[in-house]
């Protein structure tokens, strides 16, 4: 089912003013009219331009790759799906394949882009593109992460438990685990 908004137009931006910048974020100040008249100040914490990509790797339609990293805003390490911002020439499936080598030591011969998802749209410009990589061979690159990452293999068969890992709480890992295993449901079915 697809409702239309019943929204006409967006608001105008009357002003945007940069309030904050440091090395990683930068927050930005929007004075906005809205359609029926009302004025409002937002900020929003801008991100870079390129974008970002999620991979849920499938290794010989067996196992599920993960990586566990330290998380800094949450000072442990954290069990998800390999991920990395995209360079300014890259497509999502491009990006997809440069950070699976960095990341797990894989290159990947297949890319489904699952969906583009936000994070936070009320706050975040961020927008990140969760991909499905399959029939994947050995091959790596050098990553820029201060430490090797733990590569960890899933078996599909126990897709479920992995919810149940203390340490898989980062929420655009659990939407592309939902939306991978809504494929590999359909495909079972098929």
């Amino acid at each position: 089912m697809n409702k239309k908004s019943k929204i006409s137009s967006k608001p105008t931006v009357l002003n945007r003013t940069s309030v904050a910048k440091t090395r990683l974020f930068h927050v930005e100040e929007l004075e906005l009219k809205f359609p029926n008249g009302e004025f409002r100040t937002y900020e929003r914490l801008v991100s870079g331009p390129n974008g970002a990509v999620m991979i849920v790797p499938i290794l010989d339609n067996k196992n599920l790759l993960l990586i566990r990293e330290y998380s800094a805003g949450t000072d442990n390490y954290q069990l998800a799906f390999p991920k990395g911002l995209m360079d300014s020439n890259e497509s999502p499936e491009q990006a997809a394949n440069r950070e699976l080598k960095e990341e797990v030591g894989f290159g990947a011969e297949s890319f489904t882009v699952m969906k583009k998802i936000s994070l936070a749209p009320g706050y975040f410009t961020h927008q990140m593109s969760l991909i499905l990589a399959e029939d994947l061979f050995p091959e790596s690159l050098p990553g820029d992460e201060p430490e090797p990452l733990e590569v960890v293999h899933w078996p599909i068969e126990d897709i479920d438990s992995i919810l149940e890992q203390e340490d898989f709480t980062e929420a655009r890992s659990i939407a592309a685990l939902f939306l991978v295993k809504q494929i590999l449901e359909k495909r079972h079915h098929q």
